[in-house]
């Protein structure tokens, strides 16, 4: 690595390119099934009413981060095409067809991924507030400045991919640190792989762990997450240190992002989190100092003078725009997932503070008989959330299956949310689209005459119960959450 040039991270690069890119892909898919009936022109949170209620207001203008929907009207036909635009775009970058033309191609590329999802999310309301989000939207940005094949990457923009990592890690640490005291005392891995959002095929086995292997588990977690981070800069000092330190310093770093990424691993192993985990790993690899990958025989060509000036001004923005997520990381009341700008680049991350103790699940059952007092009830089924007792949770990850994820975060709230209460009645209607999203309607598309919602509380099986009957989830009804309630 020179001043200008990083030079040992052209895998770096082409990882860095084609992960991101390869995760817009996902992101654009789980858009494309996903918005319509969620937020679309008859979703449970319809955006041509958000776009309405902005417009009636300046200061409500000034709160909608920039989209392509405020300039031109929303219409289900137009988000369909935008996330068509948006794949077709992230599998040319996948295959690297754009970088192999001069950095204003992939530039350009990028930036078109950057803010066609930025319009997505900007509208997204509920269903797209997940940190992961801001973190595609701020790598695409950076990745944009990342370069061609032919020539190394600008060292300003890996600093900058560092910097991201940084902020992913250690604001994650700090959040745990400052918050629940199941982070300090070590037990708070006894009880997330139960209570996570959404349990994957081996989050049982990895609950069923022993407690010393859980308080492990979260000593190393600390440990990547506020010790770690720090080692990524280490190459940095090859610029201005004598040749001999190069090779010992890029190792350094390379250990470091190691680390990450085998921690994320493991995330992704017992657990379901879309594409949080897949982008912190992708990302981690601009830390993974090696040859240029591939390299020709007379080497690579230098940057052109038109692509430092460039690269050297987005750093410069990057780092004024990160400045309060700086502050935020030792500020006494730590924002978690939080943007500081309309553009969502230099943002604050981190997650699950606070670890829940016990699995809560809402049950939506529907029936058919007139009579709800003496009816027979049957379960509607999601595909990702924990339902039947002997299902195993599925891997879905990194799709991002929205609806499961909000109705996890029902039982957190005081209240429940407009959107579940249209989701309801989107049920009794028996509507096409919205029953798309689950995996089983026990009315096969017919309508019901009632719904209710039933609170249960879950937990994994022990060992001797799956073997007892192949259970999977030992479940204890509490109360009705919903009265039944129909329309006419």
């Amino acid at each position: 690595m020179d001043g200008f040039a990083a030079v040992d991270f052209g895998f770096a690069r082409e990882v860095l390119q084609r992960g991101i890119a390869a995760l817009y892909l996902v992101a654009f898919l789980s858009t494309l099934n996903q918005f319509r009936p969620l937020l679309g022109e008859r979703g449970l949170l319809p955006v041509p009413d958000l776009i309405e209620w902005v417009r009636a207001s300046k200061t409500r203008r000034r709160m909608l981060h920039p989209t392509l929907f405020t300039r031109i009207r929303y219409t289900d036909r137009r988000l369909v095409a935008l996330c068509w635009t948006g794949m077709v775009i992230a599998a040319l970058l996948v295959v690297g067809i754009p970088q192999l033309a001069p950095p204003w191609v992939p530039m350009l590329c990028f930036l078109a991924l950057w803010f066609g999802y930025l319009s997505i999310t900007s509208v997204g309301q509920t269903f797209y507030g997940f940190g992961w989000e801001m973190l595609l939207v701020e790598a695409g940005f950076l990745a944009a400045f990342l370069g061609s094949r032919d020539q190394p990457p600008p060292t300003v923009i890996i600093l900058l991919f560092w910097w991201l990592v940084f902020r992913l890690e250690f604001g994650a640490g700090m959040i745990k640190i400052r918050g629940g005291r199941e982070w300090r005392d070590l037990t708070a891995l006894m009880y997330h792989h139960e209570t996570q959002p959404m349990p994957g095929p081996l989050s049982r086995q990895a609950h069923l762990l022993p407690k010393w292997f859980h308080k492990g588990e979260v000593l190393g977690n600390h440990f990547a997450q506020l010790v770690v981070p720090f080692f990524l800069f280490a190459p940095l000092a090859t610029i201005w240190l004598p040749p001999p330190l190069e090779g010992p310093l890029l190792l350094v770093g390379a250990i470091a992002a190691t680390i990450v990424i085998l921690t994320q691993l493991w995330l992704v192993l017992t657990g379901n989190f879309a594409w949080l985990n897949w982008a912190t790993i992708v990302v981690a690899f601009s830390g993974v100092g090696l040859a240029w990958v591939p390299e020709p025989v007379e080497g690579p060509n230098p940057i052109p003078l038109y692509w430092l000036i460039l690269t050297s001004a987005v750093g410069l923005l990057v780092i004024v725009l990160s400045w309060p997520a700086l502050r935020n990381l030792f500020a006494r009341r730590q924002l978690m997932n939080a943007s500081f700008n309309r553009w969502q680049i230099g943002n604050a991350y981190g997650a699950f503070g606070t670890v829940t103790k016990q699995r809560i699940e809402y049950v939506i059952e529907g029936t058919t008989d007139a009579d709800p007092e003496n009816a027979t009830w049957h379960e509607y089924e999601f595909k990702g959330k924990p339902g039947a007792v002997r299902r195993v949770p599925p891997q879905w990850a990194p799709y991002h299956l929205r609806l499961d994820w909000l109705m996890w975060f029902l039982p957190l709230g005081r209240s429940l949310d407009d959107w579940f209460t249209m989701f309801l009645v989107r049920l009794l209607q028996a509507d096409p689209p919205t029953l798309r999203m689950l995996r089983h309607d026990p009315f096969h598309g017919e309508r019901p005459r009632w719904v209710r919602v039933v609170s249960y509380r879950y937990r994994f099986a022990t060992r001797a119960e799956r073997r007892a009957d192949g259970a999977v989830w030992v479940r204890d009804r509490r109360h009705v959450l919903v009265r039944p309630f129909g329309i006419q």
